[in-house]
């Protein structure tokens, strides 16, 4: 695999850190399922970008976070073109980052990436809890004639044994996504959108206690009042503090093995969605590797 310098990756640091925890940053600009708005395969080149430009002292934890860790960030590559291909290609990509022990990142993309992600993790550990944050249930067992949809990721996941999951801001699903999901009442827990003001955070803590989980967070589980640029923008989502304290719940109650960032369809002279993107990428790993 080849490497950015160091300046023109994540967060475009003058050098590489010295730490034994070490982050691999993937751009996956995967465009092949999607169904409404388009431009996913610029996100990762747009969160890239807009990394460079978040603070790397931490007002909430009150830390350069960037120094508990070492980055580097894969150079943009080829992506298959057919479908199964590219997410048997991300399944490699992440099975070898799992390999040297690192932490995975990647950048989306459309969600369709998440179960090729997903297989690599399902092969390594016991059990994975999956924490999804999104306006959509992503459980179609197909759209539009593709098994692998983006609107499928989350069936996907499922269809390996040892996957559980947990989702937040879901607002959006078809009667047939509904009535798989009463289904395997065992295997997912939904806090749904409408239900925000009420969400019991002490329930999450007690599902995720001493878990491995994997985040993997859809841009539209924001507000489309924050977070327009993505392909199926909804009303009644996530704002920032909603997310964070989700996030720093998991990351003091599990062990976060990895996470994925999809659906920034980046659009000219917007740059807040951009921004919006990398520091919730930069928060992600500040939480699970703080001191």
């Amino acid at each position: 695999m080849t490497f950015l310098s160091p300046l023109s990756g994540f967060l475009g640091l003058a050098k590489k850190t010295k730490s034994k925890n070490c982050i691999c940053v993937v751009p996956f600009g995967l465009e092949k399922s999607v169904s409404y708005g388009s431009g996913t395969k610029n996100g990762p080149k747009a969160i890239l970008k807009a990394s460079h430009q978040v603070e790397l002292f931490d007002e909430e934890l009150l830390q350069d976070s960037y120094k508990n860790f070492q980055i580097k960030t894969l150079k943009p590559f080829k992506i298959k073109k057919k479908l199964t291909d590219a997410l048997n290609q991300l399944t490699s990509i992440t099975k070898n980052i799992l390999n040297k022990k690192e932490f995975p990142l990647i950048l989306g993309g459309e969600h369709s990436i998440t179960p090729g992600i997903i297989r690599a993790f399902s092969q390594k550990y016991k059990k994975i809890t999956i924490l999804q944050i999104d306006a959509h249930a992503d459980l179609r067992d197909g759209y539009e004639g593709e098994k692998f949809s983006h609107a499928s990721a989350m069936r996907r996941c499922l269809d390996y044994k040892n996957i559980e999951i947990v989702s937040f801001g879901i607002r959006n699903l078809c009667s047939d996504e509904y009535k798989y999901y009463k289904s395997i009442p065992k295997r997912m827990k939904i806090f749904w959108g409408k239900d925000m003001g009420n969400w019991n955070l002490n329930t999450l803590k007690k599902m995720i206690k001493n878990k491995n989980v994997y985040i993997t967070f859809d841009l539209d589980g924001f507000d489309s009042s924050l977070m327009s640029a993505t392909g199926t923008p909804e009303p009644g989502g996530l704002f920032w503090n909603d997310a964070m304290r989700i996030l720093k719940i998991t990351s003091e109650n599990s062990n976060i093995v990895g996470a994925d960032i999809n659906e920034l369809a980046p659009k000219k002279n917007l740059h807040a969605c951009d921004f919006i993107a990398a520091k919730l990428a930069y928060k992600i790993i500040s939480y699970k590797f703080r001191k």
